[in-house]
């Protein structure tokens, strides 16, 4: 490192306002990109690596980081939040190494990783973490309206809710929860072996900070109970199966007074009897009279919004796809409607009166093959196919 060491967000390339995620994301971007496996032999790139990563030490840590904006690199004496000697002092190696394997599909995850056994149980602790309640799922079945106008629904669900007794805060009346004695309230130990340090969880606070000498008897100390509870959901309109909601704050309870979990509400939209959805389009197939089909006209077709009006053609057989612009759906952060896509199926009369019938016959005999150009059309293949046949018969 040179004597006179750069600014620590210069170094990560971030504001000195940025969040402590925007720095987590631009220290594993470079220490990737500069870790010494990926560069061997380039001693410019170990140093690089070195200054970002001594950088991240720093401004990831909330106490460090303060001390850091106030006071500068004066803060920290020599060896620590830096490499002092050359060494790797003060280097959240458990950050790196996840930032490096995850880089390489080794799993940068926080759960049931490699690191989660060698490192004693799930990276860097934050006060209260451990005390958060869980989220929760709910499945909730909306009519086809519902997904395409929006609406509101009342959901009821069994939770661990805030202990009424305790009011949560898991101690008996009177009393108060303690500074945790191991820890000092930081909720987490940090351990040293040879060069670097393990950051883990208080094991006797579990990471809260915090510990209760006397636990409340009705919720054994959890400061949560099992309780229902009724909320308010907004559906967007536009939503469809699949489509999920998450409402913060209401899954359950944290223990003793810890963070609420988060409730996702998975929507699964009844199929309707007339209109289908195909993303922002919709489907809709309509019967359409023989005369109309034959001589071409207009008729009322139902779309989302009401009837419209759709002219047919003369000579439209079943099957014929028109589509109407802008009479879909919108969906949930679309900018504009999909279309409406019109099946026509040609209605043959059914119950005809015998007037009816003589008509349609002597309309019947007036036609010849030019009127009937599919049917001409497949006759004459047919004809071909049979005068091959007979030819290979006979040789």
């Amino acid at each position: 490192m040179p004597a006179s060491k750069r600014d620590y967000y210069e170094v990560l390339g971030v504001k000195r306002d940025a969040t402590a995620d925007d720095i987590k994301k631009a220290y594993r971007k470079l220490a990737v990109q500069y870790h010494p496996d990926k560069n061997a032999g380039n001693v410019e790139a170990e140093e690089k690596f070195k200054e970002i990563s001594a950088a991240y030490e720093i401004l990831s840590d909330p106490q460090k980081r303060q001390k850091y904006d106030q006071f500068g690199h004066q803060a920290f004496g020599p060896g620590t939040g830096g490499f002092g000697g050359g060494g790797f002092e003060g280097i959240d190696l458990e950050e790196a190494l996840r930032t490096f394997m995850g880089a390489f599909g080794g799993g940068g995850g926080r759960g049931g990783s490699i690191f989660d056994d060698f490192f004693g149980g799930g990276g860097r602790a934050e006060r209260g973490a451990s005390n958060r309640g869980a989220d929760l799922r709910f499945d909730l079945e909306i009519d086809f309206e519902e997904a395409v106008f929006g609406t509101q629904r009342d959901l009821t669900f069994p939770v661990m809710d805030e202990c009424k007794k305790c009011k949560g805060t898991g101690s008996e009346s009177g009393t108060k929860r303690e500074t945790c004695p191991r820890c000092k309230g930081v909720g987490q130990t940090v351990s040293s072996n040879g060069f670097f340090h393990v950051r883990q969880a208080c094991s006797m606070c579990g990471g809260a900070g915090e510990v209760i000498r006397d636990p409340c008897r009705a919720c054994r100390g959890s400061g949560r109970a099992r309780a229902r509870r009724t909320i308010t959901l907004k559906v967007p309109a536009g939503v469809e199966t699949g489509s999920r909601l998450r409402v913060a704050g209401k899954g359950e309870n944290g223990m003793r007074g810890g963070p609420s979990g988060d409730l996702y509400v998975v929507l699964h939209v009844k199929e309707h009897d007339l209109f289908k959805r195909r993303d922002e389009d919709i489907y809709v197939q309509v019967p359409v009279p023989y005369p109309v089909a034959a001589l071409g006209g207009e008729i009322e077709v139902p779309t989302i919004y009401g009837y419209a009006k759709l002219k047919i053609p003369a000579g439209t057989e079943s099957g014929k796809i028109f589509r109407m612009r802008g009479r879909g759906l919108k969906g949930v952060g679309s900018f504009g409607n999909g279309d409406q896509h019109v099946v026509v199926m040609v209605e043959t009369p059914e119950r005809m009166s015998g007037k009816q019938k003589k008509a349609l016959e002597a309309f019947a005999a007036e036609l010849d093959d030019s009127n009937h150009p599919a049917s001409a059309k497949l006759r004459k293949k047919a004809k071909e196919f049979y005068s091959r046949r007979d030819t290979l018969q006979k040789g």
